[in-house]
Parts: C-alpha cells; sequence; structure tokens
C-alpha cells in the first residue's frame, strides 16, 4: 500500500513578511500583475515582485530588446516604466487589490534617487517590501556602481534610514566577488538578498553581420543560467545572516528545491513566465508534489538540507 502524506505547508517568511509560498514572480517578467492575471490565480501567488520603478518616466532602449538564446534569452529592455507618480496612479491600486504579497523593484541613476523612491512609497498603503535594483546590466552605471561592494553598502544603508519598510537588494552576478557585494548589503541594513539579476550576454547575426540587440548587449536569463545562480546563491547564504531568495532558470517544482536545499527561504520565477504566465502557481504546485514524495511537510524542513 502506498503511503500518502499530508499536503505540505509552503508558507515561509522572509524579511519579517509572511508568503503563502515560497515562489515569487521576478521583476520585469509579469509586469504589475495585469498581464498574468487573466491567466493565472493571484491569490496562489507567493509574491508579486513588480517591473522596476524609477523617479521619472523611461522610454527603454530601441528594438529589438529581446532574443531568444539556447535555453534561454537576452533582454535589453532599458527599465522602460512610467515613472512612480503614475505607477501610484494608475498601477498601485490594482496592485492593492491582488490578494497576494505585494514587492516593488526600484531603480535609481545615482543613491540619492534610490532614497527619493523609498520615502515616496513608504507613503502608500498595500507594499510589503522593496527591492533595490542595484544590479542590472542594460543601462549605463548599471554595472559598474553594482559590482561596488562600497557603494552598495552605501546606497543601502541611506535607504534603510529612509524608510521602515522591508527592503531586499537584488544583487548583480556580473562581478568577481558576489560575496562582497551580499556582506556590503547586509552590513548596509539589508532585510534578505535576492540573487542573481541577469548575467551580461550578446547574439550576433551571422547573415547580416549585425548584433542581434538594439543596445549590442543584454542580460542572460533563462535555465542556462541556472548552475550560476545556485553557486551564487549557496556561496551568499554561507556568508550573510539575513534571508536570500534565489533566481535564476527555475523552471519547474525541483529547481526551485534546489535552491531551497542550498539555503535560500524564497525564490523568484522570471524567464518560465514567457513560456507559461501561470508559471509561478505551477512551479508552486510541482515543488508541494515533490515535498510530499519525500514526506516532507514544512517547507522548513526543505531549507538548508544541502548533504556535503
Amino acid at each position: 500500500m502506498t503511503t500518502r502524506f499530508p499536503k505540505p505547508d509552503l508558507s515561509v517568511t522572509v524579511a519579517g513578511v509572511h508568503f503563502a509560498t515560497p515562489v515569487l514572480t521576478a521583476s520585469g517578467t509579469a509586469g504589475t500583475g495585469e498581464e498574468i492575471a487573466a491567466w493565472c490565480d493571484p491569490k496562489k501567488l507567493g509574491g508579486m515582485v513588480t517591473k522596476s520603478v524609477s523617479l521619472e518616466p523611461r522610454p527603454g532602449h530601441p528594438y529589438p530588446r529581446t532574443v531568444e538564446t539556447a535555453a534561454g534569452m537576452l533582454n535589453a529592455i532599458g527599465l522602460q516604466n512610467k515613472g512612480v507618480e503614475v505607477f501610484i496612479a494608475e498601477e498601485l491600486p490594482r496592485l492593492r487589490a491582488m490578494p497576494t504579497r505585494v514587492i516593488v523593484n526600484i531603480v535609481g541613476n545615482d543613491q540619492d534617487e534610490y532614497v527619493r523612491l523609498a520615502q515616496r512609497l513608504s507613503d502608500e498603503e498595500g507594499i510589503d517590501a522593496l527591492e533595490l535594483n542595484l544590479s542590472c546590466p542594460n543601462v549605463a552605471r548599471g554595472i559598474d556602481n553594482g559590482a561596488d561592494p562600497t557603494w552598495v553598502g552605501q546606497c543601502t544603508a541611506k535607504v534603510r534610514a529612509a524608510t521602515g519598510t522591508p527592503i531586499i537588494v537584488k544583487l548583480t552576478p556580473n562581478t568577481a566577488d558576489i560575496v562582497s557585494l551580499s556582506r556590503a548589503a547586509a552590513e548596509g541594513g539589508a532585510d534578505a538578498i535576492s540573487a542573481i539579476n541577469t548575467l551580461v550576454g550578446m547574439a550576433v547575426n551571422y547573415n547580416t553581420f549585425k548584433p542581434r540587440l538594439a543596445n549590442i548587449t543584454g542580460g542572460l536569463s533563462g535555465p542556462a543560467i541556472k548552475p550560476v545562480a545556485l553557486a551564487a546563491v549557496y556561496r551568499i547564504v554561507k556568508a550573510v545572516k539575513i534571508p536570500v531568495i534565489g533566481i535564476g532558470g527555475i523552471m519547474s517544482g525541483t529547481d526551485a528545491a534546489e535552491f531551497l536545499i542550498v539555503g535560500a527561504l524564497a525564490v523568484q520565477v522570471g524567464t518560465a513566465h514567457f513560456r507559461y504566465p501561470d508559471a509561478a502557481i505551477r512551479i508552486a504546485d510541482e515543488l508541494a508534489a515533490y515535498m510530499q514524495s519525500k514526506g516532507i511537510a514544512h517547507v522548513s524542513d526543505l531549507i538548508g538540507r544541502l548533504d556535503v
């Protein structure tokens, strides 16, 4: 007779915020929720991480801005958005109505802009956390600043002093030492770290001899980067005492499980949404099925279970 275990408990608490499941959307891959609402039940999402919001509107980069690659994709969107005031007026009301946690990803041209964004958004209800995008590879100074531990620590500390809202610092993998970045963020007062953002990549049209992206280079995401992301999360978890959210190439429940096993408390699903708009919910269901097959009653019994 086959033993049937009860449905596992997927709930986690990260940065003082309780999530029904550890599977969140990744910034820039599900907009502000409207894009995926027709395809999935938002109350089944662990959390909604918005596309990046800036102080002023950004037009983004010229087209073409996305390219499919082997086991992934390149994007050079350029952080296109309508600015924080339009976000608050038009998009935040819809997010408040979603029966899930809301994390607003913010991006600035300098540290002062991050502070001003954090202050402005802290005045609004319905935001559970802010994610500081310190790591976009497709904008001027995005890599230089995000790869500098001193700058990361300073920016984090200034935002921490400006808001009581939990802050998550999103780190770049385009560095020789992501551990130093994670320590700088933790010392600056981050409540959690999310990693990794995309890797710098490029594609060339061998018929026209031109780059496939108008921006020439872009951010590589998808299954191709999962081993890099997994190793980064493993190193960060060992280096800091704050929670880590794993990102990078998660396409299935067992992919998510691997990040939890190395110590992440939650994960974000990104590129998978371009194939399946309900990917975050599918992956949470697959994670639950995997845990049930292993007789794991609560996700906390899976987190950090790596046997080395």
